[in-house]
């Protein structure tokens, strides 16, 4: 297969994974909540930035290694968590993790992937990130922090953006669970998708191994429920300065602060001693109201000194690029990937991965951009 001209943009490969992907699962990988309008306001915003291309500046032949945090990458974009990631396509969260090792990109594994950070160990080389929700009670905490440190992750990224659980109307209606529980109406959706099914089968089910094992020393006899209101949201807590600082103590490596909308929220970050930002809004999965995310880009920038990781919304390499040109330092994708794999299965991260370097060149050589740091220069500024 031609995979250049069968699936030359991440519409395509939404598209196959959507035929390959039981529906309760796409419902949860591809939902945002309410009206979706943040969603929409995302897409949006980011069509709304322009460059102007321009001429007889030669041959141009764009750089995309970039350094964040120290670390080197080959690419200026990632993998960003998303939860219950090997419900989406069986043994997600390893076969990212190992692409990610191999290509030199940051792998953020979530706090409810359907495996644990030991069994992801062996495949992030020094490319592993945690994102972390935090939990409330100290003694998880502490442990999930020790865990992750031995398990060889680099970097603590703290989600900030999930006070509670957003409704998620088109997940309630995927009918998805966790723990999950088959059903008539599961197992019709299963049926149509027989290599998600055999490979499952082959992965066993998929549960939220880490967090399902904190909770079961919790609350005893945990029991099925909806997927935008599972366990997990009764470990964690909405985090606040001293959260914070508690984690800087604790944590000897970097550590990222994510879902930051608010330059006032981002402006005491560094004098709390984190050491990025990463300026979201969940892909529009929380809250309806959201501005675009990008739209809040800039105003976070200069409300902080500290490098800027950028996501939500982002849909190919001219995405990419309007990022970096606003004030972004990097830039995470979650769903994407996750197409990908449920596309093309194991061909997909590589693929994307190509499709994305590619479409992100092409379109720094038609503005005649040498380097990322160029970018911001070569934005349209309307009179």
């Amino acid at each position: 297969m031609n995979l250049k001209s069968k699936f030359p943009a991440i519409s395509d490969l939404r598209a196959k994974a959507r035929k390959r992907i039981p529906h309760f699962a796409w419902e949860y990988l591809d939902s945002a909540t309410g009206d979706e309008s943040t969603s929409h306001r995302n897409r949006s915003a980011l069509d709304a930035i322009h460059f102007v291309p321009r001429g007889l500046r030669g041959e141009i032949s764009p750089q995309l290694k970039t350094k964040f945090l120290d670390q080197d990458y080959s690419v200026p974009f990632g993998v960003a968590p998303v939860g219950m990631s090997g419900l989406m396509w069986p043994s997600a969260e390893t076969s990212l993790a190992s692409f990610a090792a191999e290509a030199k990109i940051p792998y953020c594994m979530s706090t409810v992937a359907t495996t644990t950070p030991e069994d992801v160990a062996p495949h992030i080389g020094n490319m592993g990130w945690f994102q972390m929700y935090p939990p409330r009670d100290e003694a998880i905490r502490n442990d999930m922090l020790l865990r992750v440190k031995e398990a060889g992750f680099k970097v603590l990224v703290v989600t900030i953006d999930v006070p509670a659980q957003a409704r998620r109307e088109r997940q309630i209606r995927g009918g998805l669970v966790q723990p999950p529980r088959l059903t008539p109406r599961i197992l019709s959706q299963v049926a149509k998708c027989p290599v998600w099914a055999i490979k499952t089968v082959l992965n066993r089910p998929p549960r939220m191994k880490m967090i399902e094992g904190y909770a079961n020393t919790v609350i005893k006899n945990v029991t099925s429920l909806p997927s935008n209101n599972h366990v997990g949201y009764l470990l964690r807590t909405a985090p606040d300065h001293e959260y914070i600082k508690i984690l800087r103590k604790k944590w000897d490596g970097p550590i990222i602060v994510k879902g930051v909308m608010c330059p006032e929220d981002a402006a005491p970050l560094a004098g709390l001693g984190v050491d990025a930002v990463w300026v979201s809004n969940h892909a529009g999965r929380q809250f309806a109201g959201s501005p675009g995310a990008i739209d809040m880009l800039g105003p976070v920038r200069t409300a902080t000194p500290l490098p800027l990781i950028f996501d939500s919304g982002i849909e190919g390499g001219l995405d990419i690029m309007r990022a970096l040109a606003l004030g972004a330092d990097f830039v995470m994708m979650g769903r994407a990937w996750h197409y990908a794999l449920g596309a093309i299965g194991s061909r997909g991260p590589q693929h994307l991965y190509n499709m994305l370097a590619e479409d992100l060149k092409a379109n720094m050589i038609q503005i005649a951009a040498s380097n990322l740091i160029d970018l911001p220069d070569l934005l349209h500024i309307p009179p």
